[in-house]
């Protein structure tokens, strides 16, 4: 086991947990359906992982986008059917994958992270179907 130190551990982290994800029978159909670039994609969320995860790092590629409003078009494309049991199955898959691949407080951190986003994501999608 070693620890996250480098762009490219988090890509083969992103990278395992993706063909996890597109495996699954809850989650592999929502993301199939939504993603059609997956080589653009993981290199998206690489980035995004290496933003959050790096912090304090000049990073080559500095994440943009807005992920609450991806998932929010995501939740609305699937007819508003996302639920707390889906981001359930995500943290549970992403913490499986690390702690199949990464030790130390790096992999610790970004276990919390997604604990954190899962729910910040869940709570601002629901909101999202109030308006």
């Amino acid at each position: 086991m070693k620890a996250i130190e480098t762009r490219e551990d988090i890509f083969k982290l992103v990278s395992t947990f993706y063909i996890k994800v597109r495996a699954h029978e809850v989650l592999g159909p929502i993301f199939n359906e939504s993603i059609s670039d997956w080589d653009r994609h993981l290199d998206h969320l690489t980035t995004f992982w290496e933003s959050s995860l790096f912090i304090g790092r000049k990073l080559e590629k500095p994440y943009v986008g807005n992920p609450l409003e991806a998932h929010i078009k995501v939740d609305e494309a699937f007819d508003n059917s996302i639920t707390e049991l889906h981001f359930g199955y995500w943290l549970n898959l992403w913490v499986e994958t690390i702690d199949q691949l990464y030790e130390g407080e790096i992999a610790e951190n970004a276990k919390r992270r997604a604990r954190k986003m899962g729910s910040f994501m869940y709570l601002n999608i629901f909101q999202a179907r109030q308006r």
